[in-house]
């Protein structure tokens, strides 16, 4: 079954693109080129999945067309396979230095072409589901503020917190990533949120509160539909980020360790970038303020050992939030 999009295979010698051709054709469909300009006609009008290349091409040598393309935007991410008949280290470091993702030397070998091609084919392909799932994971960040006035960079500033919080507590480096992916998304519940309660200038009443409440299990019902672990994650801090140390928060009451852990996380981290942002309806209140507030709430609000372990990093937290402050700011 041919892919799609063709793979490009460029070289000067007749009996070497027949050779690829043999070995490839059955499962590919294929474009080729003789020399560096072809090449890059062809790359232009195909949009190849993948190429390879000879290193020795009678206009221009394959390091310079696959540093041309490197640089290029739009064909950056193809993958190139440098096909040569220079086997020595020095050449292969090259191809490699020029931005080559693989390196195979004349004679060769058709399982090992099949096996390399369908290897970096299949990475190419888990990039383009990474990059879909980060673009479900924007968009529905996005959602769950998107009726909530003056949240700014509020959701991606809150995960970087949440994401060092993590770390200093005992998370491995890549938990601490997907705690950073997933707590964007706490608040995707707002979506059934009415506007007129989200855009309230003034403080709600005890029946509009009650209908704000319920966004923790909503956010929980949309993110559940799924079983990859980040979107399980999402739904767990969706549902249980309002809860507190001391019972009195919601939906559930849990309290203490009965609170998931990737809650009282982003907890702490959206209270306190909650407190250090412009309002429609407050001004950002100043550092000392918010530290105080923290402490003052810790052991009622807030996991004691948990804020205890956010104030230990605050150098940390601070230096992320300039770096987003001086983003913000250069969007004005």
């Amino acid at each position: 079954m041919s892919h799609k999009e063709p793979l490009l295979i460029v070289d000067d010698e007749p009996a070497n693109l027949a050779v690829l051709r043999q070995i490839l054709e059955p499962e590919y469909c294929l474009v080729f080129a003789c020399d560096g300009a072809s090449a890059l006609e062809a790359v232009k009008k195909h949009q190849p999945c993948l190429i390879l290349l000879d290193v020795q091409l009678p206009d221009m040598d394959g390091y310079t067309i696959c540093k041309l393309l490197k640089s290029e935007p739009r064909f950056e991410s193809i993958p190139i396979i440098f096909v040569t008949s220079l086997s020595d280290s020095d050449n292969e470091e090259a191809g490699f230095a020029s931005g080559c993702v693989d390196y195979l030397t004349k004679p060769l070998s058709a399982g090992v072409v099949r096996a390399r091609v369908q290897t970096h084919l299949s990475l190419v392909r888990a990039s383009k589901l990474e990059q879909s799932h980060r673009d479900a994971i924007f968009m529905l960040s996005v959602a769950g503020h998107y009726n909530d006035n003056d949240t700014g960079e509020h959701i991606w500033r809150m995960a970087e917190y949440s994401e060092a919080l993590a770390l200093e507590v005992g998370w491995t480096l890549e938990q601490s990533k997907i705690l950073g992916l997933a707590a964007p998304m706490h608040d995707t519940g707002k979506i059934g949120i009415p506007d007129s309660i989200l855009r309230k200038p003034g403080a709600l009443d005890q029946a509009e509160w009650a209908v704000m409440q319920t966004h923790s299990q909503m956010g929980f019902d949309i993110l559940s539909k799924s079983d990859a672990p980040l979107f399980k994650l999402a739904a767990e801090i969706a549902l249980y980020h309002h809860e507190k140390w001391d019972g009195s928060g919601y939906p559930n009451g849990l309290a203490g360790r009965t609170i998931p852990e990737s809650a009282r996380i982003v907890a702490i981290a959206d209270v306190f970038d909650a407190l250090s942002m412009n309002r429609f309806y407050k001004q950002a209140w100043p550092l000392d303020k918010i530290l105080d507030y923290l402490k003052n709430c810790s052991g009622t609000h807030f996991d004691p050992d948990m804020l205890e372990h956010f104030m230990k990093i605050m150098p940390a937290i601070l230096e992320i939030k300039q770096k987003w402050n001086l983003r913000e700011t250069s969007k004005i």
